[in-house]
């Protein structure tokens, strides 16, 4: 299953404990992200480190591991889409994932609420992904 991860949801990626995380190392998911959200990790690194308390060096494996699981995507892959992502997306600041989704036609995986406030890409909760995964398992 593809999903395209906004960057909330990739900030969780640091929280040991988080179920985000947890769901992001299984085989069956597909995750991409756009490129941008590794400089917003990079800008948030502060926080981060004080809000998971981690060390500097735990940062940079925690984000060498979040590049094996998730893919990042230039914009040049999905920037025909990026016109009609901004009539569909209800904050422009979310633009690029709903490009890089419908580029993939996939959903995306946000606990913004308001990306909901659309119809044409579906967008995922983490506890919504933990049952949809719960469904499909054999």
């Amino acid at each position: 299953m593809r999903f395209v991860v906004d960057t909330n949801v990739l900030f969780s990626f640091f929280n040991e404990r988080s179920k985000a995380r947890e769901l992001s190392l299984l085989p069956k998911l597909e995750l991409y992200s756009p490129s941008f959200a590794l400089d917003e990790i990079e800008e948030h690194k502060s926080e981060i480190l004080e809000r998971f308390s981690l060390s500097e060096a735990q940062f940079t494996l925690i984000k060498k591991l979040l590049g094996t699981v998730v893919k990042f995507v230039g914009k040049e892959e999905y920037t025909e889409f990026l016109s009609q992502a901004m009539k569909l997306s209800p904050d422009l600041d979310d633009a690029d994932f709903f490009g890089l989704a419908l580029k993939l036609n996939c959903p995306i995986w946000s606990e913004d609420g308001k990306l909901k406030d659309q119809s044409k890409v579906k967008v995922f909760s983490t506890r919504e992904l933990l049952e949809l995964l719960s469904e499909t398992k054999p």
